[in-house]
């Protein structure tokens, strides 16, 4: 049955199906305009039912892009195996090229990312914070692990801190490589601020492919 076709959901599938809708207009508006552009009015009125019916199903507009955020970490993991699991060991260049794609191709999880500790976790429950982390700090462990198992010369914990740092990169230069329309125009127009924009892909990978340099020269400056 459509949402469309009820005005409340009553019915578990019915309460399941308006759930995916009020996601589904969520990622749409997002991806069209921005995180930091939706609000919950605005998801409400795509879904098509008033704003304080929205909030029967999630506790803040936070906790809808948090639980997309966690959706977003899924899907990112599931990429990776899908390139990497069939690599033959050795080749950092092909770790780093493989995962600056991998947030390259994913704009709404690089954005989410962004938001998430600025604002997504600060207006939900305790609760709803403890199932996104079990969901993201997982996908973090398991790309760590697919790393490891093409780069054997390093630790699991090694590549922990590899995918941690970059998956953090990745949010901050989205943020950077894609302007609102306004600054785009300007620094287009000023050759002085030519480097004010960056292109993500490429900056990703050349920071990968240094961080994983310099793992192994770092142990013994930790020690």
């Amino acid at each position: 049955m459509n949402t469309e076709t009820y005005q409340r959901a009553r019915r578990p599938e019915q309460k399941l199906e308006r759930r995916d809708a009020i996601l589904s207009a969520a990622r749409e508006l997002a991806l069209r305009d921005g995180v930091r552009a939706v609000s919950l009015a605005d998801i409400a009125a795509r879904v098509g039912i008033h704003k304080s019916a929205l909030l029967r199903y999630f506790e803040t507009r936070e906790q809808i892009f948090l639980e997309l955020t966690a959706e977003a970490w899924r899907g990112w993991v599931a990429a990776l195996h899908a390139e990497l699991d069939e690599a033959a060991p050795g080749s950092a260049a092909l770790v780093a090229d493989v995962f600056a794609r991998s947030f390259g191709d994913r704009p709404l999880l690089c954005d989410l990312i962004a938001h998430t500790p600025l604002n997504l976790e600060r207006n939900v429950s305790p609760e709803a914070v403890r199932r996104y982390k079990v969901t993201s700090l997982a996908a973090v462990d398991e790309a760590a692990a697919v790393a490891a198992r093409v780069l054997p010369e390093l630790t699991l914990a090694e590549c922990g801190e590899f995918v941690a740092a970059l998956a953090s990169l990745a949010g901050a230069v989205w943020q950077i490589a894609n302007p609102v329309p306004a600054l785009a125009e300007l620094y287009a127009s000023d050759p002085a601020l030519a480097r004010a924009c960056v292109d993500l892909t490429p900056r990703l990978r050349r920071t990968a492919e240094i961080l994983l340099a310099g793992m192994i020269p770092s142990r013994a400056a930790s020690r």
